[in-house]
């Protein structure tokens, strides 16, 4: 249940004002269809952080574990200053319209998330998770529903939430789970 839990709020705090949550805003502005922009974000997400998941939990196949425990809690603290870094979002993103509604938003959200600190935050829990005999499933769930957390408002409300979240703060607030995770990580405790 830890690794569920610690995966659906990390992600869902990392993910206000990532740029995968900008997309949600302008696909949900540009198509007026929550439900297949939903969908898509869900049936992308699952497919992009299965993905994740799935190397994260090899990695710990092939790295020895003290190693593992270094690698991972660096790579938490290093997440933890990534949440800090503004995103920028690429207009071409959303360009992709001849795919209708749901195509559109499964193959922009697919490809945006690609390398995002989303998706490399489940590569690092799932590691993590699978290295102390934790579910792979549970982390990829959690960061799933982390994902639709911050992204189903965002499709439903709009511009109507845009400018009320104080997204600074959410992302301090982030970085510090992250870094906590890589500390405790570090010193052996998580």
């Amino acid at each position: 249940m830890e690794a569920f839990l610690i995966s659906t709020g990390a992600v869902a705090l990392a993910e206000i004002g990532d740029k995968t949550q900008l997309l949600a805003f302008i696909l949900a502005a540009k198509f007026r269809k929550p439900m297949p922009i939903i969908l898509g974000i869900l049936v992308a997400t699952l497919a992009n952080h299965g993905f994740a998941g799935v190397i994260g939990a090899w990695l710990t196949a092939l790295i020895a574990p003290d190693a593992m425990r270094w690698i991972l809690g660096l790579s938490f603290v290093a997440m933890a200053i990534w949440t800090l870094i503004p995103d920028k979002f690429d207009e071409d993103d959303a360009k992709l319209a001849r795919f209708g509604v749901f195509g559109t938003t499964l193959v922009a959200f697919f490809l945006a998330e690609m390398g995002d600190k989303t998706q490399v935050a489940t590569v690092a829990l799932a590691a993590h998770y699978q290295s102390i005999g934790q579910s792979l499933f549970a982390v990829v769930l959690g960061t799933t529903l982390g994902m639709m957390i911050a992204n189903v408002p965002a499709v439903i409300l709009g511009d109507r939430i845009a400018d009320k979240v104080p997204v600074r703060t959410v992302h301090l607030i982030a970085a510090l789970i992250f870094a906590v995770l890589g500390v405790a990580i570090l010193l052996g405790v998580g």
